[in-house]
């Protein structure tokens, strides 16, 4: 992976909450979550596993926290809902080519 990409991603725990985050690297990122190793948000057992569920790529870091400040300045599930989904195609495209799935 390059080290000038950065990445703002969101997850869907296992109870159904949005966690959003930055990253150079989605891949060990995701496993940190997993493992129990990521954020303190998602060490909590009931939340995981985690599923990536957005992924954006910058070219900055500052851009990317910008967007993942953005994010979780919206306050209801619902402006979450609609951001996703604004940004669907794009995203489940990048996650194809990072995960290769």
């Amino acid at each position: 992976m390059v080290a000038n990409k950065h990445y703002f991603y969101v997850l869907l725990t296992n109870d159904q909450t949005y966690y959003g985050g930055y990253t150079i690297d989605p891949i060990r990122r995701i496993h940190e979550h997993n493992e129990g190793i990521g954020a303190k948000y998602t060490r909590i057992a009931k939340r995981r596993p985690v599923q990536m569920i957005h992924l954006e790529e910058f070219s900055t870091r500052s851009q990317a926290t910008s967007a993942e400040a953005a994010f979780k300045k919206l306050t209801s599930r619902n402006q979450k809902k609609h951001y996703l989904l604004t940004k669907q195609k794009s995203s489940k495209n990048l996650l194809k080519i990072i995960f290769k799935k």
